[in-house]
């Protein structure tokens, strides 16, 4: 983590109305917010395009692209002359973010004027979002799934790995474990559910079919998890489907484990669409985290990953950030001046 002290409240660079930009950027587009420090958020923007990645990773020009017209839009709307303190939550930085690094922070200078810049991992504005500056862990799950965790002092991850190799327990992972039910009960093999296989072809077609609609398609992890909703519609009659939601409810819990604090009393939240699914999941949810988690407070996310960008922008620009830097995780470059 780099950066000077300056923006300590009291500062210059804190005072009230400090302009700032927090962006919010994953798999459904990009999302924006300006405001000021004394005022909070004043006006938001949003984009239903997706960052594209590349050889480089995620790519800086496709999304300065999109964010520089809706934030100096949004600037003027606030009456603000420049935002000083830009917050990019992206989708893949820990992995994806090398070229994120090496230029956004230029570019967001030269663009839009800003004098602070953190990039940050998605799965840490989740945290931010839910739970604030506390220690704690948080479990993000979607189409895939990760757990992060934080004693203030470090950050610690679980998962989050990808569709191929991991995210288990996220929608991705229940519509496949769905779907191979089904394929299994096609076949006569042990450990099939008719009614999944009923499910499946009334939403993909014939079994046979089943193949060549999946492997080919570039967003397979949405469609996969698009069938999880199937699951947890079928749960309640039938053994095989409640069984893979009690596992995903497990595997989200192993996660969890990993990340969070070991003393004291740390908080818990879970985020994320997967937690539509109600019941059928949420309930074995509650049990597996109170098995291997019984010293940790389940409480309720305050807010979304947005909500934690605009947070960590509020408390940059003032100098108040107490969340611990990584140059993968958050990674803060200039002054601290909003």
């Amino acid at each position: 983590m780099t950066g000077s002290g300056a923006g300590a409240p009291g500062s210059p660079g804190a005072a009230a109305g400090s302009g700032f930009l927090a962006v919010d950027s994953g798999g459904s587009g990009l999302r924006v917010v300006v405001g000021t420090t004394g005022r909070g958020p004043l006006g938001r923007r949003a984009s239903r395009e997706p960052v594209r990645t590349g050889a480089r990773g995620i790519e800086p020009g496709h999304l300065m692209e999109q964010l520089v017209p809706m934030a100096r839009a949004l600037t003027v709307e606030a009456g603000l002359d420049r935002v000083g303190t830009v917050v990019v939550g992206a989708a893949g930085l820990a992995t994806l973010g090398d070229a994120l690094r090496a230029e956004l922070p230029g570019a967001l200078a030269r663009e839009l004027g800003a004098r602070s810049v953190a990039l940050v991992a998605d799965a840490v504005t989740a945290y931010a979002g839910a739970l604030g500056p506390r220690p704690g862990a948080v479990v993000a799950a979607g189409t895939g799934l990760i757990a992060i965790g934080t004693d203030l002092a470090r950050w610690r991850r679980a998962d989050g790995w990808g569709h191929l190799l991991g995210d288990c327990g996220g929608g991705a992972w229940i519509g496949r474990a769905g779907l191979e039910a089904a394929l299994r009960a096609h076949d006569g093999r042990d450990g099939g559910s008719v009614r999944l296989l009923a499910a499946a072809e009334e939403r993909f077609g014939p079994a046979w079919g089943l193949p060549g609609k999946l492997y080919p398609r570039p967003d397979r992890p949405a469609v996969l998890a698009s069938f999880a909703p199937e699951v947890a519609a079928c749960a309640a009659g039938d053994p095989v489907a409640a069984d893979i939601l009690r596992t995903a409810a497990r595997h989200m819990a192993d996660s969890a484990a990993a990340v969070c604090p070991s003393g004291g009393a740390p908080r818990i939240a879970v985020t994320g669409g997967l937690l539509k699914m109600g019941e059928p999941l949420v309930v074995p949810l509650e049990e597996e985290l109170a098995k291997r988690l019984p010293h940790a407070q389940k409480v309720t996310a305050e807010g979304d990953p947005l909500h934690g960008a605009v947070r960590i922008a509020t408390d940059l620009a003032t100098g108040s950030l107490t969340l611990p830097g990584d140059e993968r995780m958050l990674y803060v470059t200039g002054a601290t001046d909003g």
